[in-house]
């Protein structure tokens, strides 16, 4: 079976959309389904089921494929030490095209950092850095969003705009092209610098009961030319949806 690839935007949004689900209840579990659009020539979009599992406490948090420990919490300001399970991978053998099926595989990572996040009666801020901790691809992710929560009844939207910034080590190892992998596939060497990304998206919640909720999230990116002029990506955009339901103790 083929492996689902992420591009570092979807470990970002899966933090940014739980962030907007956010219950008073500790703990909530389910399960959820992403679709994402591959970025790279002879990708193909994929689907992903993921377990629903968030956890608010007074010392740590859990939101799916992020955790973290509060360094400094108030009810507008939080301040945490965050880790990050990211999925972005390029494995060659998943490939349909002769060229790129030769070229190097990139690896999953854990990345580590901090996330500071200030809540207001005009919206919310959200903002993340983290580095690559087990030297993969020794890149550096910074993400800015600003999310406005409106509550209708039972039904909960939370629109946001945001922008991520990739350090050119995160940009080279994804989307790079080293001088052994041109000589050998034929594909022309490719060292990109760093760039920003910017992106929209909107979480709608649907509030069943008091246990049960639904959800769907979408985002849509619009890639910086360090990305989309790489030999490896055949996009100038990418489009992820992310939909699920989950129960709340």
């Amino acid at each position: 079976m083929k492996q689902f690839k992420f591009t570092a935007l979807s470990l970002i949004l899966l933090g940014s959309m739980t962030a907007a689900q956010a219950q008073a209840e500790p703990w909530s579990v389910g399960a959820s389904l992403i679709y994402s659009e591959s970025p790279y020539r002879g990708g193909q979009d994929r689907y992903l089921p993921i377990p629903v599992i968030n956890y608010e406490g007074e010392d740590f948090w859990l939101r799916s494929l992020q955790a973290g420990y509060y360094l400094w919490k108030t009810d507008q300001d939080q301040l945490s030490l965050t880790l990050l399970g990211s999925p972005q991978q390029y494995d060659p053998k998943d490939n349909d095209l002769g060229d790129m099926k030769a070229l190097d595989k990139r690896r999953m990572t854990l990345m580590g950092g901090l996330t500071y996040r200030h809540s207001a009666d005009w919206g919310t801020v959200r903002t993340t850095l983290v580095g690559d901790v087990l030297n993969n691809s020794n890149g550096i992710l910074w993400d800015l969003t600003y999310l406005y929560r409106v509550q209708l009844g039972k039904l909960g939207l939370t629109p946001g705009i945001g922008a991520l910034w990739n350090s050119s080590n995160q940009n080279r190892y994804y989307f790079g092209v080293s001088g052994n992998e041109s000589a050998r596939t034929g594909i022309d060497r490719y060292q990109p610098d760093d760039s920003w990304t910017p992106y929209v998206e909107l979480t709608a919640d649907y509030q069943f009961n008091a246990q049960w909720r639904g959800f769907v999230s979408g985002r849509y990116t619009r890639l910086p030319d360090e990305i989309k002029d790489s030999p490896m990506v055949d996009k100038n955009s990418q489009t992820l949806l992310w939909t699920g339901i989950s129960y709340s103790f």
